[in-house]
């Protein structure tokens, strides 16, 4: 029997008042969100779905082939597991609708904030996306970046040091493959 690496908290680990860190990575990671059509469809829906299940937006940013997200509950029964749900079933609907392809890989990464975690620092690593990618000069400059909660177009940062747990574990996992075996430094 083959047994998988559970990659989630029990589901009540999701539910109220927290503040998460979303990544979902478009299928086979293609392009997707180039489109400027699809990227407004999809921002849209972000929008509404974030409302619907009572989260508030801290940061968005749709690149072409993945989206960062930085949700709060807003409500004590707010389950970013749902609203995660609902917002890919409605965006992959409307996205098949129009080109019979499949819109997202089937899982997605998340990080719930600690407390020494500060919002706007994983906001700033965020907005600061499209710059490390070079699709930019500045975050101001990509029109599919946003907030509901912070005036970010009046607070530029030069970046942040935080990064995306997973970015730092695979990191981690790239650095050791590098390092010599006992063998080979003998």
């Amino acid at each position: 029997m083959l047994h998988r690496k559970r990659t989630r908290l029990s589901a009540d680990q999701y539910v109220g008042r927290k503040t998460s860190f979303v990544t979902i990575c478009c299928d086979h990671r293609r392009p997707y969100m180039a489109d400027i059509g699809t990227a407004q469809a999809i921002q849209r829906l972000l929008i509404e779905c974030s409302a619907r299940q009572s989260f508030r937006l801290h940061a968005y940013c749709l690149m072409p082939d993945h989206l960062h997200v930085l949700a709060e509950g807003s409500d004590p029964r707010s389950d970013l597991l749902e609203f995660v749900r609902l917002f890919k079933q409605r965006t992959a609907f409307e996205f098949r609708k129009s080109t019979r392809k499949s819109l997202w890989e089937m899982g997605f990464y998340d990080y719930i904030l600690r407390p020494s975690d500060h919002v706007e620092d994983v906001a700033a690593y965020i907005w600061w996306n499209p710059v490390r990618k070079g699709l930019c000069e500045e975050p101001k400059e990509f029109s599919f970046s946003g907030s509901q909660t912070i005036d970010w177009i009046m607070r530029p940062r030069l970046g942040t040091a935080w990064s995306a747990p997973w970015k730092k574990e695979s990191t981690a996992r790239e650095s050791r493959k590098k390092e010599p075996t006992e063998k080979e430094r003998v």
